[in-house]
């Protein structure tokens, strides 16, 4: 085993969200009063950190917090359009069958992450972070490692965007990026010192060992 704990992202990385975000971004653009997002700018949206979004967008930070409650909000109302990756349930039983300790650090609700999990995938994870500040991972992935009891060197924090990836650096623990999130691949892979999943099961072999398939390249 090389990680003892793993600690997920949620949207985008676990589940399938970006498309309820795309069609819901320009209600909260209407909402809160900053720029709306045309379909031409979805894909250069997707190659920038949170910051570089939230600047174009001209929204000021502190609107952020109402934005992420109203957008949880939203969410909840429509749940059920949500649906996990496939391979989602499998990757997180063997994980946990393994002895490796699950989390999920999340700016949406605990609320919503258990609804979309459902409760026998929701059983497997171990701590639950959510409510999340945008800009405040690290100190929920300390706190995630401090009631584990696991060292950030056995701890891999998995995400699919780049202010995950500056998170986990701050905590010194290992990080996989996802290719199926809400930031283009190739914005992630310029990231240096990287896993980076082109699959669900590759985050099985890179965490389990190499007696696991599809072992992950690192960038």
């Amino acid at each position: 085993m090389n990680y003892k704990l793993v600690i997920f992202d949620f949207d985008g990385t676990l589940a399938n969200s970006f498309p309820f975000f795309v069609s819901n971004i320009n209600v909260l653009a209407e909402t809160y009063n900053f720029k709306r997002v045309e379909p031409d700018d979805i894909d250069t949206l997707r190659g920038l950190d949170a910051r570089q979004m939230i600047s174009l967008a001209g929204l000021p930070a502190w609107k952020i917090p109402f934005v992420a409650r109203t957008f949880i909000r939203l969410m909840a109302r429509s749940i059920d359009q949500i649906t996990l990756f496939d391979g989602v349930s499998r990757l997180l039983t063997q994980l946990s069958a393994n002895g490796v300790q699950l989390a999920i650090v999340s700016s949406n609700s605990k609320d919503n992450v258990r609804q979309v999990l459902g409760p026998d995938n929701a059983a497997l994870i171990r701590h639950y972070e959510c409510g999340t500040a945008l800009f405040g991972k690290q100190r929920k992935f300390r706190k995630v490692m401090a009631k584990s009891g696991v060292a950030p060197s056995e701890t891999l924090c998995v995400g699919d965007e780049l202010r995950d990836i500056e998170a986990a650096r701050l905590v010194h623990s290992a990080f996989g990026a996802v290719s199926w999130g809400f930031t283009r691949p190739d914005a992630l892979q310029a990231q240096p010192n990287i896993l980076f999943f082109k699959t669900v099961d590759d985050i099985t072999s890179a965490v389990l060992g190499d007696q696991f398939a599809n072992k992950p390249q690192t960038v």
